[in-house]
């Protein structure tokens, strides 16, 4: 069984879509990552923080899942991360109406000793310095870490975000946030100028039209389901990295053409996450439900081209 630790936020939601809305419910990034690489055969640890108000009923959900919470820290006087969103009628952009850091503004993340030897870590969406904080305590060269970033951190850390991203395999980010990092439009010349920062694999995703993978001159292209309802985006992005980062950690195999496959099962289960609000649809998926949605994926991109 391969091992994966996981760094991000566990974290308090409120959200608002055309649908409906959301009092607080339970998010944060290592919560989707943890909450889809545990379908994946993966001992999966989670290093994160919470206040005193963050429910027990939390916590053990992430254990049923067999998610190691050692290293997710309880300050007892302090509150949990807080965001809180609306999203516009395309379902595509969002106004961020709330984010109160509380006891994020001075996490400090501790690896549990039994995940310092880590097969894959999974650096999800924080500050640079913390990420870098992760990788400094690994007793081991990671087989793979990846990193999954955004453009706030590009606007108010970019020189400690370019630290990170010398050291890493794999960057998930997004189309805008490409462009933004690189100051280039098309997304090929982009994804050139990441890999010379230093990740050899570079995911590039594109919400409801896919991702993009490329590998020096190999690039691949994963759709997007077309799905009938798209209730909630919150977390798709942190559910397809945790598909991707499971299913490589659970097969071992970090190469290229593997790569494809962990595109396509992140996409898969990215595909759940936004049927409900937050975390629900991901609580009740079933290994069944994803085969037939795996099926889906197959009978939609593959056909015999005539010449």
């Amino acid at each position: 069984m391969g091992k994966l630790v996981i760094v991000g936020t566990v974290a308090f939601d409120a959200i608002e879509t055309p649908f409906g809305k959301t009092d607080k419910i339970l998010g944060g990034a290592a919560t989707y990552i943890g909450l889809s690489a545990a379908n994946f055969n993966v001992d999966t640890a989670a290093v994160s923080v919470v206040g005193g108000d963050f429910p027990q009923e939390y916590l053990d959900l992430l254990k049923d899942r067999d998610i190691n919470i050692e290293g997710v820290e309880i300050v007892k006087d302090g509150k949990t991360f807080f965001w809180s969103g609306k999203y516009h009628n395309d379902m595509n952009s969002r106004d961020t109406l709330a984010t109160e850091l509380n006891v994020l503004a001075d996490f400090n993340p501790i690896v549990p000793d039994n995940y310092k030897d880590s097969d894959v870590v999974m650096l999800g969406n924080l500050h640079p310095i913390v990420q870098i904080g992760v990788l400094d305590q690994m007793t081991k060269k990671p087989k793979l870490v990846v990193l999954d970033t955004m453009n706030f951190w590009m606007d108010t850390a970019l020189d400690q975000l370019h630290e990170v991203i010398k050291r890493v395999d794999v960057i998930t980010i997004n189309d805008e946030e490409a462009r933004q990092l690189t100051e280039e439009y098309s997304l090929v010349v982009a994804a050139r100028k990441i890999h010379e920062m230093g990740p050899k694999y570079v995911v590039i995703k594109k919400g409801e039209h896919g991702a993009l993978l490329f590998h020096n001159d190999n690039v691949f292209y994963a759709p997007a389901l077309p799905l009938e309802e798209v209730f909630d985006p919150t977390g798709a992005g942190d559910t397809f990295a945790g598909g991707f980062a499971g299913y490589l950690a659970s097969t071992g195999d970090v190469s290229f053409e593997n790569m494809k496959n962990a595109v396509i099962y992140g996409s898969t289960l990215a595909s759940f996450c936004v049927e409900k609000f937050g975390t629900e649809r991901m609580l009740t998926l079933t290994e069944d439900e994803v085969n037939k949605r795996l099926q889906q994926f197959k009978n939609l991109t593959q056909f015999e081209i005539e010449l």
